[in-house]
């Protein structure tokens, strides 16, 4: 995998920090108030808190813990219990690649000169988690690759696969421009209780 979608734009606005997953990855994705996203490593070189429980302040993400903060590049800015110490440029953040694209946040863990998917003028909709592994989901609509599965149907859905775990992914659904939103998320409703087995 290249580059995989873990959220919608309009999900992590600037100032924002949610909780996500790569396979067995955890990550912490969030926005600066300069609109730039980032994706790093879900853990406090400090004392192993999610960062994803933390909050954006400046250009920097402060773990909700002991309030350690970090620069965008993921090393470590400011000690509160410490205020003089300038931290060793050591207590960094892993961090990964990450860049927003047509309303979606993408990641990639690895270096990568891959071009983003192409969601062909397609519009967000709505990101939805699924209790079924993404290659179930990919192979449910005859596609060898999840990252991204166009769906031919009335609303010209796309779907960009996140695999999480096993046995669960997120799709994260984009339309036509001209769809319905309210429509389309019915649908998507309908096709989880199909996938998942759950009666109607």
């Amino acid at each position: 995998m290249d580059w995989v979608a873990v959220a919608l734009t309009e999900d992590v606005p600037a100032g924002v920090v949610i909780p996500s997953r790569i396979e067995d990855t955890d990550l912490a994705i969030w926005c600066a108030p300069s609109g730039r996203y980032h994706a790093w490593s879900d853990r406090c070189p400090h004392r192993g808190m999610r960062l994803s429980h933390g909050f954006v302040r400046g250009e920097t993400l402060a773990c909700i813990y002991h309030g350690w903060q970090y620069r965008e590049n993921g090393a470590c800015d400011y000690i509160p219990a410490h205020p003089k110490l300038t931290p060793p440029s050591t207590i960094c953040v892993p961090t990964y690649a990450c860049t927003e694209a047509d309303g979606v946040v993408w990641v990639s863990l690895h270096q990568t000169d891959s071009a983003m998917p192409d969601m062909g003028g397609r519009q967000p909709v709505r990101s939805m988690p699924i209790n079924l592994s993404a290659s179930d989901f990919a192979a449910h609509f005859g596609a060898e690759d999840f990252t991204t599965i166009a769906v031919v149907s009335d609303h010209d859905v796309l779907f960009a696969v996140q695999p999480c775990t096993d046995s669960a992914c997120v799709i994260h659904a984009l339309a036509s421009p001209n769809a319905d939103r309210s429509s389309v998320s019915r649908w998507l409703e309908d096709l989880r209780a199909t996938l998942e087995g759950v009666p109607a």
